[in-house]
């Protein structure tokens, strides 16, 4: 197997795109791209493309008549039957409106999730990064939270029928990410872990802790709710203990993970308060599981991020200097305050819709410390205990 992580990327997946004002923003992507090429973290032999997901691989956990809906909504003119049709399906709010090249866009964040998982289960990469992707929200029956196709739900459904293999699903993002959970509900082969805000306060209102999989599935199910104004220390406390006997107790022979970064406190669609800190520990956790119970084959995809300057850059870039066992990423261990590029920094400035960030990892000393803490803390710890009292 060859040390070498890979870097999927398809300029497809740029195309993704809902309208002008929409939180869901790929340019994202090409900002995290840059950062990582200006540290010289980024060369042209990690970076590989990918083809779109066939409709085969799509029908694995959609249904016919949802990819059909998904192609004739892609058109530039509708037929006005299916636009009449668009609801039933998920596609005609304002939350995850149909838009011209929807499939492809789609079908090719999809395939780019089943490229990273393929890389890594035909040994030819340890590890494989798709920021693409992500979208864990879509159903089977219809599009939801910002996302059309499940491509993490596609990529495992490939991988557990092509392998046998046993996947880990490890999703980080502030939203539950209950369109994979709702995928592989009965299926004790895909275990599904998910931390992040309650659904007692966020979308999509899913992923307590009872909710723990059904039939031979059950135990294969963990769900880790946290407080709003959850800080830090708390979440990683959770993270780290559940995370860490998940893996254990259920031994993959694959990671997948979805690292949407809305957690953090700049982020416009969540209550949390962590920092930049998480994501930098969180992908070690992850790294340290994978090559402790499945011989360091990990597959990590995007998600969620919506302050796309402050934030997102960032974080995906922690991921990859963890993937490769950058330097920067030890550094940081001590140096927690080390400056971005400048040259960064002055490329994008006057783009940017706020004041960019000019270290790595957030001073959280100048923060206001949340009230409450103590009890927000303590709630999670007790959360985090239910959550695990079940698994296998």
């Amino acid at each position: 197997m060859s040390n070498q992580p890979v870097f999927i990327f398809n300029e497809e997946v740029l195309k993704y795109r809902f309208y002008q004002e929409h939180p869901f923003d790929q340019f994202r992507v090409l900002l995290t791209n840059d950062l990582l090429m200006e540290i010289g973290a980024l060369s042209k032999e990690q970076l590989h493309s990918s083809v779109p997901a066939s409709l085969q691989a799509l029908q694995r956990i959609h249904r016919e008549d949802y990819i059909e809906a998904v192609i004739q909504l892609s058109e530039e003119l509708p037929d006005p039957d299916w636009i009449l049709r668009a609801q039933q399906y998920g596609l005609h709010d304002e939350e995850t409106p149909y838009f011209i090249g929807m499939h492809q866009a789609a079908a090719s964040i999809a395939g780019g999730s089943i490229a990273a998982c393929e890389a890594v289960m035909s040994g030819q990469a340890s590890h494989a990064l798709h920021l693409g992707g992500g979208l864990h929200h879509a159903f089977p029956e219809r599009g939801a939270g910002f996302c059309v196709y499940n491509d993490a739900a596609v990529a495992i459904s490939h991988i557990h029928e092509k392998y046998q293999a046993r996947v880990l699903y490890i999703d980080t993002d502030v939203h539950h990410g209950d369109g994979v959970q709702w995928s592989f509900y009965t299926d004790p082969h895909v275990l599904t872990y998910s931390i992040h805000e309650t659904g007692k306060y966020l979308f999509p209102g899913t992923g307590f802790v009872h909710e723990r999989g059904e039939g031979e599935g059950f135990g294969a199910c963990v769900n880790v709710p946290l407080d709003p104004y959850t800080e830090d220390d708390s979440w990683l406390d959770c993270f780290k203990r559940t995370v860490e006997q998940t893996a254990a107790v259920f031994k993959p022979d694959l990671i997948v993970s979805q690292h949407g970064c809305d957690a953090h406190a700049l982020d416009p669609l969540s209550h949390m308060h962590c920092s930049m800190k998480i994501y930098k520990e969180m992908p070690r956790i992850i790294h340290e599981a994978a090559h402790a119970f499945c011989d360091g084959k990990w597959v990590a995809l995007g998600g969620g991020g919506y302050d796309i300057w402050r934030v997102v850059p960032r974080a995906w870039s922690l991921l990859w200097l963890e993937m490769i066992d950058h330097p920067l990423a030890a550094q940081l261990d001590h140096s927690p305050i080390l400056p971005l590029p400048e040259s960064w920094i002055q490329r994008w400035k006057e783009q940017a819709i706020h004041e960019l960030p000019t270290t790595w990892l957030d001073d959280v000393n100048t923060w206001t410390p949340m009230p409450r803490r103590s009890l927000i803390s303590e709630h999670n710890l007790k959360v985090s205990h239910l959550a695990m009292e079940y698994v296998r």
